[in-house]
């Protein structure tokens, strides 16, 4: 008698189920597990950080969400659901977990069973307490939903003002959606700096000179105490209150976005008596599992054991994996994440990297060029280690220098030149001597000799490697060094003449060689119901 296959429900189709699905799918699990996924979303799994295109094109809806990087924004290989027979419901989230009778009922009434439950159901946007913070022209940025309200607001509307509340990442992404669509933009940081979490108070007022230039106005250390709103409750300015004191600030606005921070979405697992923290977040073990053994919990909804909830995607990828890998009887744990970021904000290259509680360690070798706009900034051990970094305007270097940090490996020259803008002293290649495993995406858990051993194989294009290994496919931080790789490979001897873009993945392959089986009639079908 054939052994009946377990049952796998996810609860969340994002970057991090995404994750866990290609994992599980690159050990060959698929084939014994009978997976559901639930999904609030309407749409497949998408790149969520680049989601400010959605702005620029035309016909965003069929260019972004129906296809695969570079040209859109759809996840992984279109086919993954019909191969591996992942039932998937769009749409459709889940409203009710039963631990006892290991059950989950969605919205629409569909009752799924289980014997291992994966929640990754993500984050809310925080929304501040104010006045009139739910009026018309009042948005959250973090969706599809989001933005299509948002564009569809701003290109209907008679308004041609717009103030973004908060100065982060998703902030400053947010500046940029609105300032594409021709609004007037304020952003409003409540730090003292932008970026605070990312940057140092220098590496902040460089990036606000930076967005300045492009008339988009800054104020930080400055809290909303109001949005102000008409007779039919439409959004019309905003109240600010500056910290330093001075008399509250009113400004202009018919579209406000929040997008200020998140907060964990732990609802189900509250409702369903799992323990969570006490400023949310479903608490997890070292193996991603919470206090039932049958359920885990991955990405910005979990609590991890030292008491974070990261709400970045390495962090949550790794969780993933640790799932994906627990799943098929390993024994991994999470040990720790990567938090480096680099990308283009609003035309400003921005990158950061290394151990964040070394930012007072150590030794700093800093250069400053306000003219220029440029700041880098090196932090090292008393040893000449290199600790980590934060470069805004000029990232030369990053490529090399990210592994390096917290390697205990000697730096190819000293801090003081390092530190300057332009190629590096002392490495022959934007890598330098890389070692194969260096991790390059961290996204991903891709070392350097996974990339070197595809450019082998035959992958001849950024793209080819990226359908291969994953790398470059997360945030786009170790899009450099991927290249750099791939240029190495490409100049050794017998490759470059041989190599071709590569359109098969390793996945697929390992799937087409296994043995077919019928597939359940319970879940044969890929597509949303």
């Amino acid at each position: 008698m054939t052994a009946r296959r377990r049952r796998l429900v996810l609860v969340g189709h994002g970057m991090v189920g995404h994750t866990l699905l290609t994992a599980l799918d690159a050990r060959g699990a698929l084939q014994d597990l009978r997976v559901t996924v639930v999904a609030e979303e309407d749409v497949p799994a998408y790149d969520r950080i680049r989601l400010s295109r959605y702005f620029r094109e035309t016909d965003p809806e069929d260019c972004l969400f129906l296809r695969p990087g570079p040209t859109g924004l759809l996840l992984g290989e279109p086919g993954l659901g019909d191969r591996a027979g992942i039932r998937v419901r769009l749409g459709d989230p889940a409203v009710a977990v039963d631990r006892r009778h290991r059950r989950v009922t969605t919205a629409a009434g569909h009752v799924v069973d289980y014997d291992h439950l994966v929640l990754a159901t993500g984050s809310r946007p925080l929304v501040p307490p104010v006045p009139g913070a739910d009026a018309t022209g009042c948005f959250t940025y973090r969706t599809a939903a989001d933005v299509r309200a948002l564009r569809t607001h701003c290109e209907t509307a008679d308004t041609r003002d717009g103030t973004v509340i908060g100065g982060g990442l998703l902030g400053l992404e947010a500046a940029d959606a609105l300032r594409s669509l021709g609004l007037t933009v304020q952003v409003v940081e409540s730090a003292p700096w932008l970026m605070p979490r990312q940057l140092d108070e220098y590496g902040g007022r460089t990036l606000r000179r930076h967005i300045e230039d492009l008339d988009i106005a800054v104020h930080t250390d400055t809290l909303l105490t109001a949005v102000e709103t008409d007779a039919r409750d439409r959004a019309t300015g905003v109240r600010l209150q500056p910290r330093d004191g001075t008399p509250p600030v009113h400004l202009p606005a018919g579209v406000v976005v929040f997008a200020a921070g998140v907060r964990p979405r732990d609802e189900l697992a509250r409702a369903c008596g799992l323990a969570v923290g006490e400023r949310g977040g479903i608490v997890v073990d070292e193996t991603c599992r919470t206090e039932d053994e049958r359920v885990y919990a991955v990405g910005d909804c979990a609590l991890t054991p030292d008491g974070s909830a990261p709400g970045m995607l390495a962090p949550g990828n790794a969780m993933a994996r640790v799932v994906a890998d627990r799943l098929t009887g390993g024994s991994r744990t999470l040990t720790g994440w990567d938090t480096a970021t680099r990308l283009k904000l609003l035309g400003v290259d921005v990158a950061c990297f290394g151990d964040e509680q070394a930012a007072h360690a150590g030794f700093e070798a800093t250069h400053l060029d306000t003219r220029g706009g440029v700041y880098r900034s090196l932090r090292v051990t008393g040893e000449g280690k290199l600790l980590g970094g934060t470069f805004v305007g000029d990232i030369s270097g990053y490529a090399a220098l990210r592994p390096l940090a917290g390697s205990g490996r000697p730096l190819p020259a000293p801090v003081e030149e390092l530190v300057l803008p332009g190629p590096l002293p002392g490495l022959p290649t934007p890598v330098g001597a890389l070692p194969d495993e260096s991790v390059v995406c961290h996204c991903h858990n891709v070392p350097a000799g996974t990339i070197r051993s595809a450019v082998r194989a035959g992958c001849a294009d950024p793209a080819a490697l990226r359908h291969r290994t994953r790398a470059g496919s997360g945030c786009g931080g170790c899009t450099e060094t991927v290249a750099a790789l791939l240029v190495e490979g490409l100049r050794a001897p017998g490759i470059g003449t041989a190599a071709t873009a590569v359109t098969g993945s390793p996945v697929r392959e390992r799937a087409a060689a296994r043995p077919a089986r019928s597939p359940s009639p319970q879940c044969a079908g890929g597509l949303p119901e």
